[in-house]
């Protein structure tokens, strides 16, 4: 597997402080799944009462891990639960191989922790269709047992990465009408993202107060608007999951609180915008906002086909302010469009309306915009009200590179 030797230039200044979250405690270790002297395997120990939500990837080739989630996902909160995680090998395409494995992970799993077996999750992000050496992961779990604090979400961000260059995690702390909440999230994913129903591998934790119902509802809702509004390389992984856990130990009841609602989507979308900020090889992070769509479906249609166009993300990189790919991604969406009402926009720059090029357009300014490493494009179609927001980066050399030798 090829090693990353450099941070995305689009990364965060820094890793950003998480609050402790009581009702969970976290551990990492080295287990040599794949990689060589580096953590790669994390657990999250999570109170009695903890009420566990989802959201999993619809790829019809889904990972063991996965459908082990699935499976598990409805269950009652009123004991202790865990998360296991790996790094270096996806468990995919691995048959009754690749069950066994995530059994056996989650049932010592379940024994060094104490907690009910159906109340293991577990997630394998890697290499797709080789086994998985589990027996390395259930070595080292008494050690990790052991080891667990609350203060380790930092280092579990650390251990879940892929070709991810740098940790990803964010965080909030909210003031409610009842007391204080804390919401922190970590999360993992550079390749392989065009979510079709959560991203790469995700795992959220509050204390707070909820019922899993209306917390389900709240994620899934929320899961549109950030994590299935983002794509690097238009491929879906096999493995794609977002977790979020409620310990509920701050005793703050949030069903009803806008407040909690907001800052579980700021915590969301701070992770769906850092994970585009390392595609691999990206160097620009770019905002694609289509308006005036007769429905919002086809506003996100339009926005997905220009933010997957290969053309129009390759422009992007070299920096050309090509009008006419965005044209031509439109186009061939299928969604419904008419030449002659399309606006477009560089940022502020008024690249096209009315079906042409803008006459108080310069090539010059286009040029110079495109020189940002932040990128807003807007279309505005004309037939209606409706719009979507995607985020995607650009797709330069370094992605083949990186993926020319991801098994290597």
């Amino acid at each position: 597997m090829a090693t990353i030797d450099h941070v995305s230039p689009l990364a965060p200044a820094r890793f950003p402080e998480l609050p402790e979250i009581a009702g969970a405690r976290f551990a990492t270790t080295e287990a040599g799944v794949k990689y060589a002297g580096r953590k790669d395997v994390m657990i999250a120990e999570l109170a009695a009462g903890t009420v566990v939500t989802g959201v999993f990837t619809k790829s019809a080739t889904r990972s063991a891990a996965v459908l082990d989630c699935q499976e598990k996902i409805g269950g009652s909160g009123d004991q202790g639960a865990a998360i296991v995680v790996n790094a270096g090998n996806a468990n995919a395409f691995t048959g009754k191989n690749g069950v066994q494995a995530t059994k056996a992970v989650t049932n010592a799993v379940a024994q060094a922790l104490d907690v009910p077996e159906e109340r293991v999750f577990s997630s394998s992000t890697g290499v797709i269709g080789e086994p998985l050496p589990h027996d390395r992961i259930t070595a080292k779990l008494a050690e990790m047992s052991s080891a667990l604090s609350p203060q380790n979400l930092p280092d579990a961000a650390e251990a879940i990465r892929t070709t991810d260059t740098f940790a990803k995690g964010a965080a909030r702390v909210i003031q409610t009408s009842s007391g204080e909440v804390k919401i922190a999230g970590i999360a993992k994913g550079s390749g392989m993202i065009a979510p079709d129903m959560a991203t790469m591998l995700v795992y959220i934790f509050t204390d707070a107060q909820i019922e899993r119902a209306p917390l389900q509802a709240m994620l899934s809702e929320l899961n549109e608007k950030t994590f299935n509004s983002i794509t690097v390389d238009s491929d879906t992984s096999t493995s794609d999951t977002l977790l979020l856990a409620a310990t509920g130990q701050s005793g703050v009841d949030v069903t009803e609180d806008a407040a909690f609602r907001a800052a579980l989507h700021e915590v969301m979308l701070d992770l769906a915008h850092q994970v585009v900020r390392d595609g691999e090889g990206a160097t620009k992070f770019v905002e694609i906002t289509v308006q005036g769509a007769a429905t919002e479906a086809d506003a996100r249609t339009h926005a997905l086909a220009i933010a997957n166009s290969p053309l129009v993300k390759t422009a992007i990189a070299g920096e050309d302010p090509n009008w006419g790919r965005i044209v031509m991604a439109i186009g061939k969406s299928g969604a419904a469009a008419d030449r002659d009402l399309l606006t477009i926009k560089f940022g502020d720059i008024l690249v096209a309306e009315a079906g042409w090029v803008s006459p108080d357009y310069s090539e010059d300014a286009g040029a110079a915009y495109m020189k940002a490493q932040t990128i807003n494009i807007t279309v505005d179609l004309g037939l209606g009200a409706s719009e979507s927001t995607v985020w995607t980066c650009d797709l330069t050399h370094g992605y083949i590179t990186i993926n020319a030798d991801y098994r290597s």
